[in-house]
């Protein structure tokens, strides 16, 4: 069979086995994070957050078109979308693999045709099926998120320019250059990551051309690339928008013209440029002119899909963040205003301190006839700075990390080597190069490990999301809790070997197209380290934000099998040496992926994600206005109401979210089945730039005051009612914190927030004290319903959500599941944790009768997020509900609660702090008189935790330094509890092992506990 029909065969093969590997392990529904935000906004053609994916949702739109009218399977159609694109993209990696392959033995005469093929494809399948299995790529090819499309994007991207340069010296062959500008384009409604190809492309068209290739003209060439890729990152992406901005701007504030405008002007003046550049170049004979043109113009050809957000904002969505109907605001939006901006080349250290300040630019937003200023931009002064900052932010919990991660004292500054120890240390190697060693070398577990200052060389060291090669771990003594998990996957090292030798063998054998696939992993790897310049810990690790630079080693991981093969080469003939290192390759890296990480990337059991969004809705009374906070109790919540209409009634409210006056704005209309919200404020009074910040000034008022008051001069236009500065602004004030809210019990037993039997438990007044010294846009909009609702809709808060965002109201919230709901019973002020206090028969009835459990018994994977964030939450809810039910009096029902908890929810070992929780379910069941299920818990949390010890005690043996003292601690003191727990209840057996070991380990940690008495 000729060259071509295999290398096209054997590529086809590769996207069946991945999309056969991934829609095998796909995730049925729904998935944690930015996941049901974008199936959300591809079913109903919505608009998501910053920057916008439109060219995602509309092919998401067109997978959901898949379940045919069953909306409870639209969210498996979008993820096989991304499982299809995943697989085609290493389709695509293999041609690219084998494109390289190609040119490395292209003069090879010691070697026959037939060998030279072997060769060639063996290392197409080994690079393009190791990076299959690899633990980032396949994780996004399972789920709706726009990591799968762009890296679609970057292997076409990649794969055309190795078309290009195989057919550069035939007629038309800049078509494929051209197609790399379309897809480029396009790939930026996808995400920005594709356009990090840009130089790696640059620098292969400069070898191909050059006919004398100099290392001068190869940097002169690199410097051109970094133009192009400023160009279209900057100037067509961003200054086409901020140019159509302005020019909007002057057809409407000057000329007295309607919004769009002058936006729509520009956009004819920047077609007809085109069209005058595209026709010159032809008629006066310029080909390179003509192929800029050409490729500028299939750029916006591709980035036209963005059109798609200003209509879908016109229209009103249900999402539509920061509604960009206008040109000045999809700017911002496009720019991620929201988000902030960080310093690249100078800026100042976290300590620093603001000397001065200047104002900008004008800032607009869209009036109702013209374009309104709503102020100038800000820019700081500082006493310190630095080129290349890396310890900048002084936002947060941010100062405190850098000081802790260095070592450095309290009032200890940073210098330029702590700035580059940061730099190295916690950006390079813990946010990049340990993500890099968990494709390719292995992975301890799925636990965040961004705080975990782990040491790249160490033989014993941290636990949690380490890498791990498993081939020390019979030294290391790792947890059997570690051992047996399915996160738990080692490689051994074997791809990351095989992409050395490749790696190595490639630069001494082909340096230009070695250093083409360097370019691309350095771009696609480290600078985005550079460029993003991380603060500090991330609400998740970040690992898919790289993976573009996984997949160009494992380009080097197929060319180890032609290097491996010279090295057999010298005791076997060419043939039976390339058979073998393509076997040998394939099992060490395909196969040994495929087999380790299997376990830790089947979904396909796993509802986790849907249900807890379902418990959280279903946990609402009708009509409720429910608040959350975060992406993981909001994304979900989103897909369940808007994709499958699960109670369409609850008003969902993104906190978040809430201090954009464009989301103040939608909550003040009806939204599915839902009535606006009680938000009396017209917009003029809360727009952007009006009442963006109100700040305490305690005017020492006795007393509660009625929150209406309040809210009634805070937001009032007399000045009288305002505080007046030195710059001669007025601003509103919040006077008093000690708010109250007077209750009529017929409102409240009329709108059934109680029922008649629960009268006597009723306040006459609500009173409360204010958490924070300020009122941002979200507190205001929050007050204005409290001040106006007249217990007309239930308030209910996730129980996940911050404290502070509960903004003081603790004591009259009840858990009924996965909700707090706002009721004005007299507080209890003997609680020592005012959110323990249920509103206990609903709360049976939504946990017992209504709620799901995501299969958390039997899936065969759980992700990080149902394992620590959704796990504590649910066996929280089940003690709470259990005791609440023993304190009301109704034990046989709180041993029903425990029960069902037995038969819902597996034993998972996630850390020690859970643990500790178990010893409640223990107690509980002990308590109830249910001695068979108290032992069971007692054993399950027995075994961990003397698995900890036991590690703990191997670690001190042999590298103190890594000790856990407070696992030491809090174990032992689990272990005695449980020793006095089952003393207490009659458990004599147990009761004596329990107590032996802990004496046992108490020995052995003598000199441990001495030391922390000491310092105690």
């Amino acid at each position: 069979m000729e060259y071509k029909k295999i290398n096209n065969l054997l590529g086809w093969l590769c996207f069946v086995i991945a999309a056969t590997t991934y829609i095998l392990t796909l995730e049925p529904s729904v998935s944690f994070w930015d996941c049901g935000e974008f199936i959300s906004c591809a079913y109903r053609l919505q608009v998501s957050h910053q920057p916008g994916y439109p060219l995602f949702a509309m092919l998401g739109k067109l997978f959901s078109l898949l379940s045919f009218g069953n909306n409870a399977k639209v969210p498996y159609f979008t993820n096989m979308g991304s499982a299809i694109a995943s697989a085609a993209a290493i389709m695509f990696l293999f041609w690219t693999i084998t494109a390289f392959a190609k040119k490395l033995l292209l003069n090879r005469d010691d070697l026959s045709d037939n060998t030279r093929t072997t060769l060639i494809m063996g290392a197409g399948l080994a690079g393009a099926l190791a990076f299959t299995f690899t633990d980032t790529f396949w994780f996004s090819a399972v789920e709706t998120i726009v990591f799968a499309l762009s890296a679609l994007c970057t292997s076409m991207v990649f794969w055309a320019i190795l078309k290009w340069d195989a057919h550069a010296d035939e007629p038309g062959a800049d078509k494929w250059l051209v197609f790399i500008a379309y897809v480029i384009g396009l790939s930026i409604g996808i995400h920005l990551l594709n356009l990090l190809t840009i130089p790696a492309v640059t620098l292969v068209y400069y070898f191909r051309r050059s006919k004398k290739a100099t290392a001068k003209s190869a940097w002169i060439a690199f410097f051109i690339s970094l133009v192009i890729l400023g160009t279209v990152q900057f100037g067509i992406r961003q200054f086409t928008i901020k140019l159509a901005a302005y020019f909007d701007l002057f057809f409407v504030n000057s000329l007295g013209l309607g919004f769009g405008s002058g936006a729509a002007v520009f956009f004819l003046l920047l077609i007809g440029a085109l069209v005058f550049g595209i026709v010159y170049s032809i008629r006066n004979n310029k080909p390179a002119l003509n192929l800029a043109f050409l490729c500028v113009a299939f750029i916006y050809f591709g980035y036209s899909s963005f059109v798609y957000i200003p209509i879908r904002a016109t229209a009103n969505t249900n999402l539509d963040n920061t509604h960009p109907d206008n040109a000045f605001t999809l700017n911002s939006y496009l720019n991620r205003d929201q988000y902030g901006s960080t310093p690249l080349v100078s800026g100042p250290y976290f300590d620093s301190k603001i000397i001065d300040q200047t104002e900008g630019a004008n800032m607009y937003r869209k009036g109702e006839k013209q374009y309104e200023v709503i102020g100038k931009q800000q820019n700081y002064v500082y006493d310190r700075t630095t080129i290349f900052p890396r310890m900048y932010s002084q936002e947060g919990q941010d100062p405190l990390f850098y000081r802790q991660w260095m070592q450095l004292g309290e009032n200890e500054s940073p210098t330029f080597a702590t700035n580059l120890g940061f730099f190295f240390s916690w950006q390079t190697y813990q946010m990049y190069f340990r993500y890099f060693f968990w494709n390719f070398i292995g992975r301890t577990n799925d636990m965040d490990g961004q705080q975990e200052n782990a040491n790249p060389f160490k033989l014993t060291g941290y636990l949690d999301g380490d890498w791990n090669s498993g081939i020390f771990d019979g030294i290391r003594h790792v947890p059997q809790s570690v051992l047996h998990s399915v996160t738990y996957t080692p490689l051994y090292g074997l791809p990351f070997v095989i992409g050395l030798i490749g790696m190595v063998y490639h630069f001494k054998r082909k340096k230009k197209d070695a250093l083409i696939i360097a370019l691309l992993w350095f771009f696609t790897g480290l600078a985005i380290i550079i460029y993003v310049n991380q603060p500090s810990v991330q609400p998740r690790e970040r690992d898919y934000s790289y993976v573009c630079s996984f997949y160009a080693f494992a380009i080097w991981i197929g060319l180890g099998v032609i290097a491996i093969a010279d090295l057999a080469l010298k005791k076997l003939n060419a043939q039976t040496a390339a058979i073998a290192a393509t076997l040998i390759c394939l099992l060490a890296a395909p196969v040994v992926l495929a087999k380790q990480e299997w376990k830790a990337h089947d979904r396909s059991t796993k509802w986790v994600a849907h249900d807890m969004a379902y418990n959280y809705l279903i946990s609402c009374p009708p009509n409720a206005i429910l608040f959350t906070y975060g992406d993981n109790d909001t994304y979900s919540l989103w897909y369940d109401q808007e994709v499958e209409n699960i109670r369409p009634d609850v008003r969902i409210v993104n906190l978040s979210l809430f201090t954009g006056d464009w989301y103040i704005r939608q909550m003040q209309r009806k939204m599915n089945e839902s009535a606006p919200l009680p938000i009396t404020m017209p917009f003029d009074k809360y727009k952007e730039g009006v009442r963006d910040y109100i700040s305490l000034n305690d005017k020492n008022i006795p007393g509660y005051i009625e929150l209406k008051d309040v809210f009634d001069f805070i937001t009032s236009d007399n000045k009288d009612a305002m505080v007046q500065y030195q710059s001669g602004n007025f601003s509103n004030y919040l006077p008093t914190k000690r708010f109250k809210i007077t209750i009529n019990p017929d409102d409240v037993l009329k709108n059934g927030v109680i029922t008649p039997d629960q009268k006597s438990r009723l306040t006459d007044t609500l009173k409360w004290t204010y958490t924070s010294d300020n009122i941002m846009k979200d507190n205001l909009a929050m007050l204005d319903i409290l001040s106006h609702n007249n217990w007309k809709r239930p308030i209910c808060f996730t129980t996940t959500i911050g404290q502070s965002n509960l903004i003081g109201l603790q004591p009259y919230l009840y858990k009924e599941g996965f909700t707090y709901r706002l009721i004005p019973f007299k507080p209890d002020t003997s609680l020592r944790d005012q959110l323990e206090k249920s509103n206990t028969m609903v709360m049976y009835n939504n946990v017992m009768n209504k709620f799901k459990f995501g299969n958390f018994k039997n899936a065969r994977y759980l992700d990080h997020e149902s394992t620590t964030m959704f796990y504590p939450v649910m066996m929280s809810t089940f003690l709470t509900l259990s005791q609440s039910l023993i304190n009301e009096g109704h034990p046989d029902l709180a041993l029903k609660v425990m029960h069902k908890y037995d038969d819902v929810m597996p034993n998972l070992d996630v850390d020690i702090n859970v643990t500790g929780s178990k010893y409640l379910l223990a107690q509980t069941a002990y308590q109830l008189h249910d001695n068979v299920l108290a032992n069971k818990f007692t054993n399950y949390i027995n075994n961990y935790v003397t698995d900890q010890l036991d590690y703990n005690y191997y670690v001190m043996q042999n590298n103190g330094s890594m000790l856990s003292t407070r696992t030491i601690q809090f174990g032992l003191q689990i272990l005695n509890g449980l020793a006095q727990l089952t003393k207490d209840n009659h458990q004599t057996a147990l009761a004596n092992k329990l107590e032996t070991e802990a004496k046992d380990y108490e020995t052995k940690f003598a000199p441990v506990l001495g030391q922390l008495g000491g310092k105690q």
